[in-house]
């Protein structure tokens, strides 16, 4: 855990969230700051800074991220409506939070959306 990572105390229990699914691997929970109707980031539990800090070895880890993400759409009635998956890689590509994570949006007015 990176102390001063909010995503890292999220995932160690000590910075409260809603959370929609949890295992050893692998977290998601509820933006607080929601762009969308549903908005669920899904985030390593081990701290990688951002895609650009991925090894060849975490290439396994991104899929099941990926495949979370799909289930979490299911579980949310959303799969068949269709959603968006995002991930912002460093400053310059939106990302404010550097641990790696993957947005999930859903609902009305997904096209206003950019990232």
């Amino acid at each position: 855990m990176q102390e001063d990572c909010i995503f890292c105390q999220i995932v160690a229990g000590v910075v409260p969230a809603e959370i929609v699914y949890q295992n050893d691997e692998i977290t998601a929970f509820w933006d607080q700051l929601p762009a969308a109707p549903i908005h669920i980031l899904i985030v390593p539990n081990r701290h990688i800074s951002s895609v650009n800090e991925m090894e060849a070895k975490d290439a396994a880890l991104l899929g099941r991220l990926m495949l979370k993400a799909r289930e979490i759409a299911v579980e949310q009635g959303v799969h068949d409506k269709g959603y968006r998956l995002l991930v912002n890689v460093g400053k310059g590509g939106g990302q404010t939070i550097f641990h790696l994570h993957l947005h999930l949006f859903a609902g009305p007015h997904l096209m206003a959306i950019h990232g």
